[in-house]
Parts: C-alpha cells; structure tokens; sequence
C-alpha cells in the first residue's frame, strides 16, 4: 500500500485515503468539528430569538393588562417604525393582543425549530463520534452528586446554601 508522501518524504495530513473509510464520508477533522459548531452557532442563535421574543410577550402582556383597566376612549402612544403615532386604547389594544398571539406563534415554531436542530446536532455528533471537552467529567460528577443525594456517599457540602 503507497503512503501519500511529500516530495521530502513526510506524509501529506490533507491526503485522503482511496477507500471511505466507513461513517467519515471524506471530510477532514476540520470540516466535521466546523460543521458542528456551525449546527451549535445556529441552535444558540435560535435558543437567543426565542428568547427575545419571550421577552416581547411579557412586555406586551404588562402593555395590555395595563390598558384593560383604562378607559377606551384615553389617547394613548404607540412606537410604530421609530414614529410616535397618537391613538386611543380601543384602537390600540387589539392591535398588541393580535401582535402578541403573532409572536407567541413564532416562538413555538423557533421551539419546533430547536427541536429538530438539536436532533440534528445530536445525529451529527453520533456520526462523527463527537465528544465535548469536560462532557465525561460533568457526567461523573453528576453521577456522584445523584449517590450523594441518595445519602450513600459522603456527607460533605453538595451545593445548597441554607440559612
């Protein structure tokens, strides 16, 4: 069997093998861990929008419960596309339940999204055989804390400040 060798005799580490080599389909080391942070980047910047929008529903909530106590007929203002527009309650407080159910729909969807995206991620680290840095420490460690808990290990501190 020939080695891909350099003109100096080392080997060259980008050549790939003639055969697949099973599961690998060709891609390099780095190709396989820059495709998986890329799925990460992705799920986080998901998991950072729903996020957001979580916070838009709790301030809409706290606009429209405000509001329901006041009278239909009192001005109010609303910020539409950076322009302070004058309105009344009656004609705005629609507007923000319609808007809230809106964004409550996304961020069920971005839930949905997740979902399938941490598959995925999970899917991908399964066929390249991934394993995070410190996984196998956290496990054990959890692993520990659950016997702790149990009462059959040591009495030492297990993490709850009582006062």
């Amino acid at each position: 069997m020939a080695d891909a060798n350099n003109s100096d005799g080392r080997k060259d580490v980008n050549s790939k093998p003639s055969s697949s080599g099973g599961k690998q389909s060709g891609l390099s080391a780095e190709q396989v861990v820059s495709g998986f942070q890329r799925l990460r980047q992705e799920q986080r910047s998901m998991a950072t929008k729903a996020a957001e929008l979580e916070m838009e529903i709790s301030e809409h909530s706290l606009v429209i419960d405000a509001l329901k106590e006041v009278d239909p007929s009192r001005k109010c203002y609303r910020l539409i596309g950076g322009v302070l527009v004058e309105r009344t309650v009656s004609e705005v407080l629609p507007t923000l339940e319609n808007n809230k159910e809106q964004i409550s729909k996304i961020v069920e969807s971005l839930g949905t999204q997740m979902k399938t995206k941490g598959k995925e991620l999970n899917e991908y680290r399964e066929r390249y055989n991934i394993r995070i840095v410190g996984e196998d420490e956290a496990a054990g460690k959890a692993a520990v804390a659950k016997r702790e808990s149990e009462g059959g290990g040591t009495k030492g501190g297990t993490g709850v400040l009582v006062s």
